[in-house]
């Protein structure tokens, strides 16, 4: 019911998994050009991750967690997209809407610099939604909004993915598995890599062409450029940083595009410029997308009939053993919680 207030999750100042708590938020009846929204599903991010945990926790109680998928359930007065009932998923960046980057830093991110989408009811303007893939199910469409838009803008608005092409990517996150979809898709040939033979199968299994353990090779670029034929890759989504950068550097191809994706591995490092240089390498720092990338994306998904890869789904009671599973580095896939 609008109008009053729905059960969310808060982290309390400072973060840390011990002052995750339950709490209260008003639910106000949508006003011009807003939505109410009865959410049913969440998914886990490294940027998630990084708020709950503490790694940069919030400087005053915060609704965690960036993506959001549900129903209207209200629809302010005057024109809007949607309609009661409509399947929606959020967007990352509810104040950038198409064009070029708008933002910097996560002041407007929800879950970060505002209030998140761990909570059963939100009213929000409707710039702060869109569509969700129809046929999907909630969890599958709480995917959509940092992984999957992170790995379509790479590919498609920033790279310029084209059939033929040759994309590197990087582990089992949601990012990466999302980047092999949507490269395959597209009609491209992808090298995977990963330390775990067993993900290497089920990457295999995804359509990878070719995988590399990089733990067992730690010159993992040069052998992904003789794996086409001494050319070098089109395009690397470089989810690990520091610690990648160099041999996705030494995969990628002259006049190459690597998309600085993660910080898996740290937040700074060594920028080795010889290389690049002599390379001409484009290096393009991607923070998710703009709503426009968004709706884009969810046309591409439905006209190929790509499905997200779940790894596991939790109740928002239990977000906590959530993170811990993504903390394990077990999972495969996203992981989904259910609100």
């Amino acid at each position: 019911m609008t109008g009053s207030t729905a059960r969310a999750v808060i982290v309390q100042p400072g973060g840390g998994f011990d002052k995750v708590t339950f709490g209260e938020r008003p639910v106000p009846e949508p006003g011009p050009g807003a939505i109410t929204v009865r959410l049913r599903a969440s998914s886990l991010n490294y940027h998630d991750y990084a708020v709950v945990s503490g790694m940069w926790g919030p400087s005053e109680p915060r609704v965690p967690m960036s993506d959001g998928a549900g129903e209207v359930e209200a629809v302010g007065p005057g024109p809007n997209d949607f309609a009661v009932g409509d399947r929606v998923v959020s967007t990352f960046f509810p104040t950038w809407t198409e064009g070029t980057p708008r933002v910097e830093g996560f002041a407007t991110v929800p879950g970060d610099g505002v209030d998140g989408y761990a909570r059963e009811r939100v009213t929000a303007p409707a710039s702060a939604f869109t569509h969700a893939p129809k046929g999907w199910d909630h969890a599958e469409a709480a995917t959509l909004t940092t992984a999957a838009l992170t790995a379509w803008r790479a590919l498609h608005a920033d790279a310029g993915l084209k059939s033929g092409d040759v994309v590197l990517v990087q582990g089992t996150g949601g990012v990466s598995l999302f980047a092999l979809q949507f490269a395959k898709a597209a009609g491209a040939t992808v090298i995977a890599t990963s330390s775990s033979d067993d993900k290497l199968e089920r990457l295999r299994g995804l359509g990878a062409d070719h995988v590399i353990n990089y733990r067992a090779d730690p010159a993992w670029g040069e052998t992904a450029r003789r794996l086409t034929d001494g050319r070098g890759v089109d395009h690397v989504v470089d989810v690990g940083g520091p610690a990648t950068l160099e041999q996705s550097m030494a995969a990628v191809r002259v006049a190459g595009h690597i998309s600085v994706i993660g910080i898996l591995s740290g937040v700074a490092g060594e920028l080795p410029l010889v290389p690049a240089l002599l390379k001409q390498i484009r290096l393009q720092g991607v923070l998710v997308g703009s709503r426009r990338h968004q709706i884009e994306m969810v046309r591409g998904i439905e006209a190929c009939g790509l499905r997200p890869v779940v790894d596991s789904r939790y109740p928002l009671d239990e977000l906590v053993a959530a993170f811990r599973h993504q903390e394990s580095n077990r999972h495969f896939g996203k992981i989904c919680i259910a609100i």
